[in-house]
């Protein structure tokens, strides 16, 4: 009988339980969602659906390795630690970082913190969570004295309108969004606005949808703030009892947009669509503002943030249910690292470097040596000082900055030159790991134990599904090993997570009084938590103290906040242009985000041969008329520049997209294609306040990719064509696809290909097609009647489509008929093609959909549902559904 374990899933802030029935024998899970868990009910998006599929070994970090060679635990952690004390010896603390992960648990990301901050005596640890939502904990700060998210997603169901800002939730948040599509289906009198400058999937529930000129978010709420003013929708006795500085932020408002017109101008947006917007906003009483990346990546993202909050203060549509300002976090554990003072200007337990009492409290808390005091080095500063030569030693931590960080090839240089660089991780081959000097196996998700934080600051364990993969430690271990090599033993005594978990939650209440003054984070009702109490923990929104031992779902509901006066601050805004602006060298705007099947750089869902089906390529989604400017055709290549660096991709034109601005993905790494890492393009600037990039709005140009030949291999072995100008790998369920294209013709088309598709063992049967005038080549590569690769080349971009072939890897006997088309790429008459994947959970295709709508007279998407499943699971493709009917 197969055990099922509750436990949390990985991927983004949400949070959803899981429920894993593991087969230890055979290293196999069934997933299913967890009924029970508050944040998901039960439901899961494709990812989260596709778990089993990445936890195998292949890829896995399974042994220490120091300067390339494979090591002892022993041998790798004296070599991190004496390079460490001995960089701190000669150049000081400051000479040394840690740049960690969202991915992190709670109990290591204590840890690493306690380290850097209380024992090394520097700052500078900071985490890729930097790169997500640190505009929204300054926003917080500024305004609620204290990084408090007020509200809970129970007041989805409970709202009366919806905003989504900066949000594509149908793709980043599919859990949360579903929750939204069913409120409106069970009230359709819920009003949802999207406020995007794309046309996304989110849209497709939209009463409203607002395509802003990107960057004027500011602009678009200093217009409703005024607005509410004049219209009298204010909440005047709130305003004067609860808050303060409101006269200050309306003089700003009304000094930046001074009507609906003068707003809509400046946000490239129709006066009335505007009018609406606003007129919505007052009218409902009971209003939740959900933002994300659109609004935090930027150079005024705090600023963004604070506009938002100000509406909400200035209605008193916080701390109740069905209202406030929500921020969806982007990391499965971005909250929990907040919490421990991830971030390089926080200390520990939500307290504050800005704050004498703050630093002198956590360091009588930790016997702390020689505790930083002040702030240090944000995760694009760090890597500037990397490159600079001023941090010489570097540990990073569950992350991969070589893709993921903007001015990219930037950050890959500094870490060649840097004198020592350390990774954790639980992949081996990574565009960051290959440039460490020392290797460290971390364990992956399905080995760690301990505990996470999603976006409504609900605490959530992550338990222990299989053994660790070779060599592999828990990061808190790792991290606790170095500290006793650099002779902080006696502070770092740990044996097991709850240890952590306990000290991490004392800590929070440590004068944590009136006397003292209150803090929002407090735990303090778990300090002394179990074993066994820990290992069954529920989820648990914090706090959860003496006030409140089972939690508290919303905050302000007393309207008490956490600052010296008690009260919620406005902050006065005057918005700011992006950066920087297209200019006649780079005369388009990159915006960069995620797709609904992928995570981060794909070291784990591109394990998942489903999760590569929708999107398996890079691609650049470009209006018609851009397209038209530059000469680019549909699945045609494209050459993409910025001041900072360049990338290839897969042109997509759209109408989704404004004139004048490009979207690109920001999963790819060297791993999966040549030159699809987006980092490189990314502009660098931050926001001043936040330290958080401005990755929503890069100048760059774009032009028609001149290839000499283009063409695709499937194949049911891995293979490498690095010698090609342009490749891009993807996993299928029983083949690999490799897209390909090249500035050079080779002497030989069959050579070529014996040569790469080539293999030990059995003699193969090799079917070839050759037109050297017309520069065609097809071949295919068959052993034992079995389909072993197929080559497609090409001097056009329209190719044959993959998928038909693709299932031809499925078969153990190809029939003649299967033979003859192999070279065509036609599948034989009468044998459906699938076309492009469009469901993944259920690997339904645009020609069976279009097909069934046709011969089967579908009207709904819940026809689709009913005769092909399309659609019933996470709902992700729902809108691509909707789009074929």
């Amino acid at each position: 009988m197969t055990e099922y374990v509750k436990t949390t899933c990985p991927y983004c802030g949400v949070g959803c339980g899981i429920e894993a029935g593991v087969d230890e024998i055979k290293h196999l899970l069934n997933i299913r969602g967890d009924k029970t868990h508050p944040a998901n009910f039960g439901r899961l998006c494709s990812k989260g659906s596709a778990l089993g599929d990445t936890v195998g070994l292949k890829g896995r970090l399974l042994h220490p390795e120091v300067y390339g060679q494979r090591s002892s635990w022993p041998e790798a952690l004296d070599r991190v630690a004496e390079s460490f004390s001995d960089t701190i010896a000669r150049y000081g603390a400051d000479a040394v970082a840690i740049y960690a992960s969202g991915q992190l648990l709670t109990e290591d990301y204590y840890v690493a913190n306690k380290l850097m901050k209380g024992f090394i005596g520097s700052a500078n640890i900071d985490t890729n969570s930097r790169l997500c939502m640190s505009s929204s904990v300054s926003g917080h700060k500024r305004a609620f004295g204290a990084d408090t998210v007020p509200g809970c997603y129970e007041d989805l169901e409970l709202a009366e309108m919806i905003v989504l800002v900066g949000s594509n939730a149908a793709w980043c948040h599919p859990v949360i969004f579903q929750r939204i599509r069913a409120a409106k289906t069970a009230n359709p009198q819920l009003k949802i606005v999207v406020i995007d400058p794309r046309r996304t999937g989110s849209c497709d529930i939209a009463d409203l949808h607002l395509p802003i000129a990107g960057g004027s978010d500011a602009m678009l709420f200093n217009g409703l703030l005024q607005y509410l003013q004049q219209r009298h929708a204010i909440d005047r006795r709130y305003i004067e009892t609860h808050t303060e500085g409101f006269a200050a932020a309306l003089n700003a408002a009304a000094a930046s947009s001074q009507s609906i017109e003068q707003v809509a101008e400046a946000c490239r947006l129709p006066a009335g669509d505007v009018r609406t917007f606003y007129r919505w906003f007052a009218g409902h009483h009971k209003v939740m503002s959900l933002y994300s990346q659109g609004v935090n990546q930027s150079s005024s993202g705090t600023d963004k943030v604070n506009s938002i909050i100000n509406c909400h203060l200035a209605t008193g549509r916080i701390g109740k249910p069905g209202m406030g300002p929500f921020s969806l976090t982007g990391q499965p554990n971005a909250m929990g690292g907040r919490e421990v003072g991830g971030l390089a200007n926080q200390l520990a337990a939500h307290m504050d470097f800005s704050n004498p009492a703050d630093i002198d409290r956590v360091e009588r808390f930790w016997g702390s040596p020689t505790i930083a005091g002040k702030p240090g080095l944000s995760a694009v500063e760090l890597f500037d000082a990397i490159y600079d030569g001023k941090v010489k030693a570097v540990w990073i931590m569950g992350t991969n900055p070589v893709v993921s960080l903007p001015n990219a090839d930037k950050v890959r240089q500094a870490l060649r030159q840097c004198p020592f660089v350390v990774v954790s991780d639980c992949i081996a081959d990574t565009d960051t790991a290959k440039l460490a000097h020392v290797l460290l196996p971390a364990q992956g998700w399905s080995e760690k134990d301990g505990t996470v934080t999603n976006s409504e600051r609900r605490i959530s364990r992550q338990r222990t599904l299989f053994a660790p993969a070779g060599d592999a430690k828990p990061d808190w271990w790792i991290i606790t090993q170095v500290a006793r090599r650099l002779g902080f033993g006696q502070a770092f005594p740990y044996q097991s997570p709850v240890e952590i978990f306990r000290e991490h939650a004392a800590l929070s209440g440590f004068e944590n009084d009136s006397r003292h003054g209150l803090r929002d984070f407090d735990i303090s009702a778990l300090a002394d938590i179990s074993a066994h109490e820990y290992d069954n923990l529920q989820p648990i929104q914090w706090p959860v103290n003496q006030a409140n031992p089972y939690g508290r779902a919303r905050m302000f509901d007393d309207s008490r906040f956490f600052n010296a006066a008690g009260k919620a601050q406005f902050v006065a805004i005057t918005p700011r242009p992006p950066s920087n602006a297209p200019n006649k060298d780079y005369p388009l705007v990159l915006n960069t985000g995620r797709l609904r099947d992928q995570w981060h750089t794909m070291t784990r869902t591109g394990l998942a041969a489903r999760l590569n089906q929708h999107k398996p390529e890079v691609f650049v989604d470009v209006h018609p008329l851009d397209a038209a400017r530059h000469g680019l055709l549909p699945d045609s290549l494209a050459l993409l520049e910025s001041a900072w660096g360049s990338m290839l991709a897969r042109v997509q034109v759209t109408s989704d997209q404004q004139p004048g601005s490009l979207f690109v993905p920001m999963h790819w790494s060297e791993q999966f294609a040549s030159r699809g890492r987006m980092g490189a393009l990314v502009n660098p600037a931050i926001d001043p306040v936040s330290r958080q990039p401005e990755s929503k709005h890069t100048p760059v140009r774009i032009s028609s990719y001149q290839a000499a030949w283009h063409g695709f291999v499937l194949s049911r072995r891995e293979l490498a064509f690095n010698d090609v100008e342009y490749w891009a790998k993807s996993k299928g369920e029983s083949f690999y696809r490799y897209e390909l294209a090249g500035n050079t013709l080779p002497p030989s088309w069959p050579d070529w290909a014996r040569a790469r598709l080539g293999g030990s063992g059995q003699i193969p049967d090799w079917q070839e097609y050759h037109d050297s005038g017309l520069g065609h080549y097809r071949a295919a590569r068959i052993i034992d009647n079995r389909l072993e690769s197929v080559l497609v080349i090409s001097p056009h971009h329209n190719l044959p489509e993959r998928n038909w072939l693709a299932s031809l890897f499925d078969k153990d006997f190809l029939e003649q008929s299967d033979r003859k088309a192999l070279l065509t790429g036609m599948p034989p008459q009468g044998v459906p093609d699938c076309g492009n994947i469009v469901c993944v959970c259920f690997n339904v295709g645009e020609k069976t959909i279009r097909s069934a709508i046709q011969e089967q007279g579908l009207k709904t998407v819940r026809d689709i549902g009913n005769c092909l499943k399309a659609g019933t699971n996470c709902g992700s493709c729902l809108p691509e559904i909707k789009a074929l009917l």
